[in-house]
């Protein structure tokens, strides 16, 4: 039984060592380890996008954390028919915590678009 490839055909290139020290070193410099995917990105498109998720995960982290204090809050006045207003400063703070960078990390991904 053959295994069906989703690329079935086979394309060799010859490059020096120079050049493929050079591949190596753009490979990692974008944080791709397959170099058949990371040559066929670039004969296709022209360039590989490396995208730093570390924002994006700072940015889930506050909100997680503001959806927590919410729904304390949330508790409480429903249980106890009243909230503290060092409550809701809280999480007002933890709102502008979270708007500051996701707002910085918008700006960065409209300048990469435009590119």
């Amino acid at each position: 039984m053959t295994k069906k490839r989703r690329r079935p055909i086979h394309l060799h290139v010859m490059v020096s060592e120079e050049e493929l020290a050079l591949l190596r070193a753009r490979m990692a410099e974008a944080g791709v380890r397959n170099m058949g995917a990371y040559v066929r990105k670039m004969a296709l498109n022209g360039y590989v996008l490396h995208v730093d998720l570390g924002p994006v995960r700072e940015l889930v982290s506050l909100q997680r954390r503001c959806s927590n204090n919410l729904n304390q809050v949330a508790i409480q006045a429903n249980t106890y028919g009243g909230v503290y207003p060092q409550d809701i400063a809280a999480l007002q703070k933890d709102y502008a915590d979270l708007w500051e960078p996701l707002s910085d990390l918008l700006e960065k991904l409209t300048q990469v678009v435009e590119l």
